[in-house]
């Protein structure tokens, strides 16, 4: 079937250039912005991608001649003013494929009255690297009937970032990632996965009937730390403002305890440290923090869930914090399950995963946030070395700004949705070599459940429709339902008070 010939290249002051083109559009279809094009010139056939659309009138070029003509009557009626508006696209070239199929930067340009055409589906997959037998479908290109299918490895294995303003779809994305994971067969290759749940939003995925039995979910508050596992180096990384003199006291002590019992807690610590002949400055230090960690309700004996066993292949588990309020607390869990599964992982007793992180920015921020911030030093380590181990991580953020430069700058892959705030544009712009201007201005415009897909996998920046969910998506309540309910519950609560009363 013969492509069908969309627009003529023009000459403007411009170009045509090697970077770049305009043409008139003469399609019945007409032609969007973010489309790919194609045009047959002597190097091959060239690929472009539309940056903007505009419209000309040559009655309508002089402002002062339409202001003139206004007074005296309609410029409508005078001149034949319809027939010689045009609809135009600018177009930045991408590469040209020669006759031999391999893709080459363009050395030279179109010529005008060149005709520009639709792109070949078949080739467009090639162009953008898709991966359309095995890859992870999140949905369908924008402008073009094909699937958006992207290569596990390519996508994942640098490691990648969903960024998102609140309200645009991020988790639904997020979801359908989910889905096409535990979807896979062993003959594609599949990967266990880990999800940091900051407000619940994927507990449903467990009483769904299509993925109940590949998931489960961890109560945060029912998480364990196990002392008789940690070192004095392991108790240093939860308190920052320890010194050396003081890991070396607590070392000592840690180790007299091992002595006496090889399965102890953070009392059994106590006890020895009271002994101690120690100043009265580092005892109260060791006596204030270790109590500040104990008063957290997480420290026991031994770990609990065993974190050896946790992961499978294939299958997901859900570890929701929901029900802690408490920051330090939540970046104390994921500081120790992340750091004590990449330890495993290097030695290959467990299999390789994705660590998804929702809320990134409170586990791993950027600024002055960052010394304070417990988990920050594993997420960056991840970030850093996790991909030659296939330890992986997927931080997802509605603010860019507030997450690591550092962990943010190591995802190579991003999935980014609706985001109006220019400084987190402007952060996601210079952490990113892949996004031109053109396409950044286009994020702020993006429609709820559309998503720029740019990085590693994918060869260029593509624009897709995420598809509809197979899995059950939890609903909050509307604002006034809830206000209605709360109320209710409060009347009901100081009648039964009056009652007793």
């Amino acid at each position: 079937m013969a492509a069908e010939r969309i627009g003529t290249i023009i000459t403007t002051i411009e170009g045509p250039s090697v970077g770049s083109f305009s043409f008139v559009i003469n399609s019945k279809k007409g032609v969007k912005r973010g489309q790919y094009v194609s045009v047959k010139t002597d190097e091959g056939i060239l690929i472009a991608n539309v940056s903007e659309i505009l419209k000309t009138n040559k009655y309508f070029e002089s402002a002062g001649a339409v202001c003139e003509y206004g007074k005296a009557g309609d410029l409508h009626t005078a001149f034949p003013t319809k027939e010689w508006e045009y609809t135009i696209a600018k177009c930045e070239t991408l590469g040209v494929y020669d006759s031999s199929g391999l893709l080459n930067r363009t050395s030279f340009p179109p010529s005008p009255g060149s005709i520009v055409e639709e792109i070949d589906v078949q080739l467009l997959n090639k162009f953008l690297g898709l991966d359309q037998e095995k890859g992870l479908e999140l949905g369908n290109l924008q402008q073009h009937d094909l699937k958006a299918k992207f290569n596990l490895t390519k996508m994942i294995q640098k490691h990648m970032a969903i960024l998102a303003m609140s309200g645009s779809g991020k988790s639904y994305a997020t979801g359908v990632l989910m889905e096409e994971l535990l979807l896979r067969n062993s003959q594609q290759g599949r990967i266990a996965i880990l999800v940091i749940d900051n407000h619940g939003e994927y507990v449903s995925f467990a009483n769904d009937e299509n993925f109940k039995d590949k998931v489960k979910v961890i109560d945060g508050n029912s998480i364990k730390i196990g002392v008789s596992g940690m070192s004095e180096r392991g108790f240093a990384a939860l308190i920052p403002k320890i010194s050396h003199a003081q890991v070396r006291e607590l070392g000592k002590i840690i180790k007299q305890v091992r002595e006496n019992n090889t399965s102890y807690d953070l009392n059994d610590i106590f006890k020895v440290l009271e002994e101690k002949d120690l100043s009265k400055g580092t005892s109260n230090a060791l006596f204030g923090w270790l109590t500040d960690l104990q008063n957290m309700d997480i420290f026991e004996k031994s770990d609990w869930p065993n974190i050896e066993g946790l992961l499978e292949q294939g299958k997901m588990i859900v570890i929701t914090l929901r029900d802690i309020l408490d920051i330090k607390k939540k970046q104390l869990i994921v500081n120790h399950i992340s750091r004590k599964l990449f330890d495993l992982r290097k030695t290959d007793k467990v299999p390789p995963y994705l660590e998804i992180i929702e809320e990134a920015h409170n586990f791993c921020p950027g600024g002055d946030a960052a010394e304070r911030a417990l988990s920050r030093g594993i997420i960056e380590l991840l970030a850093r070395e996790g991909r030659k181990f296939y330890a992986n991580i997927c931080l997802i953020s509605q603010r860019p700004i507030q997450l690591s430069t550092t962990a943010l700058s190591q995802c190579n892959t991003q999935i980014i949705l609706r985001i109006t705030n220019p400084n987190d544009l402007d952060h996601i712009g210079k952490s990113s070599e892949a996004i031109s201007k053109s396409t950044l201005e286009m994020i702020s415009g993006l429609k709820v459940g559309e998503a720029l897909v740019l990085g590693e996998a994918v060869n260029y920046p593509v624009f897709v429709k995420i598809r509809q969910r197979r899995s059950k998506e939890v609903h909050g309540q509307k604002l006034e339902d809830y206000a209605i309910n709360f109320e209710k519950k409060k009347e009901n609560s100081v009648i039964r008070t009056n009652d007793f009363l």
